[in-house]
């Protein structure tokens, strides 16, 4: 598809790409700003960390779980985390629990999938995607998990998932989602009250040069910001006509999830990973696997908690 130009958004200001935890993550994502504790988390996903920075005094603090974790919220009526594991979605409060608990697992008939992307809309549910483990088959699904423990199907057919991001508000709200192995960007329609999607159409078709679309998310304009996988970068989009608005170059090639936060909600942070790169391409890439801040003009939106 032919990229498009125009655009009724304005064009990001953004600062210097700083490296804040020069880690050396297999497969760094699932970055959450919580705004009651101002600090950051994120996890490896293969090397099954969960990690928590505190910027104000650099305090770094790390968990190791049994199985992938992939995905983290907040609650809003329990103290702790909404997460994914390998098999589904499961709680775990980091102050009291040595092992996070399943609460539902959607498709244990898959045998060779995992979870992967996810987070919370407005409303409290929680949304996520599985994929093959082997980033191969199409197995992978998009489930939307509800407070009351309702777990809903959506989409399937998706060999490696991520997302979802969402712009617009009221009954105008559209949702975003990623098929990275396939190189594609889909925009649903989304009704807020009810969780239910309709009239999915292809947003965007990735260039090859471009790299492979990965984890992403809105700022309080509605401008939808994507992470590149193999591309080096994050891009800034107009997400009705998703013209490219700006662009975030990064000292690394494997760019994985991206996420608004600092006390003014105007820092973008940015995970990384070094899995599958050759000891060549490492020695090219230090950073790889590190987690990046840049500044932004405008603020990003604060990550929604799950539960309502």
């Amino acid at each position: 598809m032919a990229r498009p130009q125009a655009s009724a958004f304005s064009a990001p200001a953004v600062g210097t790409v700083r490296c804040v935890q020069a880690l050396e993550s297999d497969l760094g994502e699932g970055l959450m700003w919580s705004v009651r504790e101002q600090a950051l988390y994120w996890v490896d996903i293969l090397a099954r960390h969960l990690h928590r920075w505190d910027p104000a005094s650099d305090a770094c603090r790390r968990w190791t779980f049994p199985e992938e974790i992939s995905a983290i919220a907040e609650r809003v009526q329990a103290p702790g985390l909404i997460v994914t594991l390998r098999r589904g979605f499961a709680l775990f409060d980091p102050k009291v629990d040595s092992e996070p608990r399943y609460v539902h697992q959607p498709e244990l008939e898959r045998a060779g999938n995992r979870f992967n992307d996810g987070k919370c809309d407005a409303q409290g549910r929680f949304w996520a995607g599985s994929m093959d483990f082997a980033c191969e088959a199409p197995t992978g699904a998009l489930y939307r998990y509800d407070p009351d423990g309702q777990c809903t199907r959506h989409d399937d057919g998706f060999a490696v998932t991520n997302g979802p991001a969402w712009s617009g508000t009221g009954q105008e709200t559209a949702m975003f989602f990623n098929a990275t192995i396939d190189g594609c960007t889909y925009r649903y329609d989304s009704e807020p009250a009810t969780g239910t999607l309709s009239n999915k159409r292809l947003w965007m078709r990735w260039l090859p040069e471009d790299g492979l679309p990965d984890g992403m998310t809105t700022d309080a304009q509605g401008r939808l910001w994507i992470a590149h996988w193999g591309g080096s970068c994050v891009t800034c989009h107009d997400p009705v006509t998703a013209a490219e608005l700006g662009r975030v170059n990064l000292p690394v090639s494997q760019v994985t999830t991206c996420a608004f936060g600092g006390a003014d909600l105007r820092t973008l942070f940015i995970t990384s990973a070094r899995v599958g790169l050759t000891a060549a391409q490492l020695d090219a890439e230090p950073l790889a696997g590190a987690l990046f801040a840049v500044s932004v003009d405008s603020p990003g939106l604060p990550a929604h908690l799950f539960g309502g």
